[in-house]
């Protein structure tokens, strides 16, 4: 396993002085790049080869949102390979040893040349090599998205969205989908599922469904066609 440790810094916490639940993707997000640098892999290997990892699905249960100043260790290894998948698990713990916060999340290797999905090297799964999973109960990849919706106001990418590859960043999607939660809901689960990737200037459309303790948000192009699907649970059920 891969970990770095860190305080949560001031600019990374909410009103309430905790980090939300996107800011623990954007921790989970920077251990992901930051193995893959310190194997050689990173940002600048992938250009080279013309290839970009780009995430399919999150599932991610929260267990305590890490306060202002504490500090924290995430961690992250891989668990699996299979053709163009990669699966990779994390984890973030205070440094008492507290698990705060587990995941696991499904990535494709694609062509930024063709926008194709292309097979795994040896060079890369050798690289990152394969631990045991998580014990989690886990949930498909896929969300089942509900027949009904209450359409919402559209609104348009900025640059501030966009990451590296000029798509809106991952994280930014779940801050995007977080607008629409309760204010003070206590999250447990978060899934979510990368459809398709939205750039600068783009409008999106969401639309929420709300039923018992689940609130799904789908961000839509204007023809209703997903970007991306928010699953948000506030509890085990």
């Amino acid at each position: 396993m891969f970990t770095y440790e860190r305080k949560v810094t001031y600019s990374e916490v909410a009103s309430d002085a905790m980090a939300d639940v996107a800011q623990i993707v954007r921790y989970f997000q920077d251990c992901s790049t930051m193995q893959s640098e310190s194997l050689g892999m990173g940002i600048d290997f992938l250009a080279q080869h013309s290839h970009v990892w780009m995430l399919t699905a999150w599932q991610i249960q929260v267990m305590r949102r890490p306060r202002y100043f504490e500090e924290i260790v995430t961690g992250t290894w891989a668990y699996g390979f299979d053709s163009i998948y990669g699966y990779r698990n994390f984890l973030l713990k205070s440094s008492r040893g507290e698990i705060l916060a587990v995941a696991n999340s499904i990535w494709i290797l694609a062509n930024t040349k063709t926008g194709k999905p292309e097979r795994l090297t040896g060079e890369m799964v050798q690289g990152y090599g394969s631990e045991e999973k998580y014990p989690m109960v886990y949930a498909p990849r896929r969300i089942a998205l509900p027949k009904t919706w209450e359409d919402l106001e559209p609104f348009e990418v900025r640059r501030s969205d966009l990451d590296t590859n000029n798509h809106v960043n991952n994280a930014r999607y779940i801050d995007m989908a977080l607008e629409y939660a309760d204010p003070g809901v206590n999250i447990y689960q978060l899934r979510v599922e990368y459809k398709k990737a939205a750039r600068y200037k783009d409008k999106i459309w969401p639309r929420i469904h709300r039923e018992n303790n689940k609130l799904t948000v789908a961000l839509c192009d204007k023809d209703q066609k997903v970007y991306v699907a928010v699953e948000i649970a506030t509890d085990e059920n």
